[in-house]
């Protein structure tokens, strides 16, 4: 019985760890690297063809990611998650398979003009996210799950995103279990529509994150919709737009939240009718997922909107936005008016378009309610600069640029010390990951000297033997060399194929003599066919 740690040890993004139990091959989540990246990850310990299942956490692209790669390069198991993460994931692996195709076909075209640049294929196709899609096995909360004999599992709300968990896995070998909790990304308390996270009372090995161990947020609690009711006053009086670069799913739908109470107590004086663009078919999608799974996910404040007949992220005035054509009508409308679109970086989509409209008006605010990464035009703009390039144009900046602080999803200092503390009784061990170096180290720090914890965070290509309670190989870091690539070319694709009929004939030993010769004669006569 083994745990490996394969991504985001010592970083933020990238989630993956491998468990092998008895001779079951299984990942808990499987994300895509983004943005900086200081280590380099190790490669899988098995092919993707010998992948038995995945266990996700949440939809988020740094956990969810990578699974069209995975099922692009032979992976046709099974991927546990609950009700909501398998909603969101339909329409955010296809996002992100659009996104890669875009890409490389950006790519293609250059290529096409410079003798330097070779022509690439995307990291994966929308074939290869409706594959796994398709893969995804639905799953209720606080239900225990015999996934294959040895491995039972049970999902229970983190309270980070709509549908996120963490997982408590039960796995048995020789007679020996050893449960372990994989944390996933621990939520913030108070979120608008999102409960809290809940504890687990025990486990044997927990593998949590750290994210924000090394600070607070702030003590006082934030008065979001004051704070918003302010800027949106302002601005209106003003004659301007307010524009929100918002990530699609779960920034946006709290940002509706806070502005359906808004409109409701008439809060801005003088507009009370103003419009709200939902400029994102992502977006618009993800609403749609987050109303469907009301019920199950949202916290009891929400849900006694929802018994007085409340929608609490539906609204008078909101306004759909889902085509090129709907999008384009909006900067022609003088009235104004919230503009919520993706991405929340300014990186790409139809935000940049907003942008190019509203930047250089000086009656109108951009506001900024997320995370802005070091390199994005977002943190350029919140830094300061005086003028951006949109389209082709030097726009200068002369709108008001403003944050909302405070709404963060993962939970504070405080909040990963009171989810570890709520364990009954001390785990064996604490693995922590999904933190920069430096905070993965002063955390760890924390639990061991502050709490009494048998903390560690390990490094990519770490493994530990579980029924043993010992390492069998404790990693060093390996500095990245080159920036990770986002495409792959044919040849890489061809080996998984490879690989993946490999996996295929070792899973037909023992088949019948009749159909295992005919399988031999097809692929000889491919092999024959192409042995030039």
């Amino acid at each position: 019985m083994e745990l490996m740690f394969i991504g985001a040890d010592h970083e933020v993004t990238g989630s993956c760890h491998y468990l092998r139990v008895n001779e079951t091959n299984i990942l808990v989540d499987y994300g895509m690297e983004q943005g900086t990246q200081t280590f380099q990850s190790c490669e899988l310990p098995v092919e993707p063809a010998l992948i038995h299942y995945i266990f996700l956490t949440h939809a988020h692209i740094d956990h969810s990611g990578l699974l069209p790669f995975l099922y692009a390069r032979g992976f046709r198991g099974s991927v546990y998650t609950t009700d909501a993460t398998a909603d969101l994931c339909s329409i955010m692996l296809r996002d992100s398979a659009h996104i890669q195709m875009q890409e490389a076909e950006w790519k293609n075209r250059k290529a096409k003009r410079s003798a330097e640049h070779a022509q690439v294929e995307p990291l994966y196709t929308m074939e290869d996210a409706d594959g796994v899609i398709k893969r995804l096995v639905p799953c209720e909360y606080e239900h225990k799950i015999e996934v294959c004999p040895g491995v039972v599992i049970r999902f229970t709300d983190i309270g980070h995103l709509l549908g996120s968990a963490s997982i408590e896995v039960w796995a048995t070998e020789d007679n020996i279990t050893k449960k372990l909790v994989f944390s996933g990304d621990i939520g913030n308390i108070g979120l608008p529509l999102m409960k809290d996270p809940r504890m687990t009372k025990e486990a044997d090995y927990v593998i949590m994150e750290s994210t924000y161990g090394d600070r607070n947020h702030s003590e006082e609690k934030v008065d979001f919709v004051g704070e918003l009711t302010k800027i949106l006053q302002r601005t209106f009086d003003r004659g301007g737009n307010v524009v929100i670069p918002s990530f699609a799913v779960g920034r946006t739908q709290e940002l509706l939240y806070f502005l359906r109470q808004i409109k409701e107590e008439k809060l801005v004086r003088g507009h009370e009718n103003f419009p709200v663009y939902v400029d994102s078919p992502l977006a618009v999608e993800a609403t749609g997922i987050f109303q469907r799974n009301s019920v199950e996910c949202f916290d009891e404040e929400a849900m006694e909107l929802m018994r007085k007949g409340v929608n609490p992220i539906m609204f008078p005035g909101l306004h759909l936005a889902i085509t090129s054509d709907e999008s384009k009508a909006i900067n022609f409308e003088s009235t104004p008016k919230v503009i919520i679109s993706a991405s929340g970086m300014c990186e790409a989509g139809r935000i940049r378009h907003h942008l190019k409209h509203n930047l250089w008006r000086k009656e109108c605010t951009v506001l900024f309610v997320g995370y802005q990464a070091v390199g994005t035009l977002g943190r350029a703009i919140v830094e300061g600069v005086e003028e951006v390039r949109l389209f082709g144009e030097t726009i200068g900046i002369r709108a008001e640029i403003a944050k909302l602080v405070g709404m963060s999803g993962h939970a504070d200092k405080a909040g990963l010390l009171r989810w570890i503390d709520g364990f009954a009784q001390k785990p064996k061990k604490v693995f922590v990951v999904h933190g920069d170096d430096r905070i993965c180290k002063l955390f760890t720090e924390c639990l061991k000297a502050e709490h009494g914890l048998n903390a560690y965070a390990p490094y990519s290509g770490t493994r530990y033997d579980l029924i043993a309670g010992q390492f069998l190989y404790e990693a060093e870091p390996v500095l990245l060399k080159k920036k990770g690539h986002i495409i792959s070319d044919v040849f890489a694709r061809l080996v998984a194929a490879g690989q993946r009929l490999m996996a295929v004939i070792y899973k037909n030993e023992g088949g019948a003599n009749k159909e295992l010769g005919r399988f031999a004669d097809q692929i000889n006569a491919l092999c024959d066919k192409y042995d030039k």
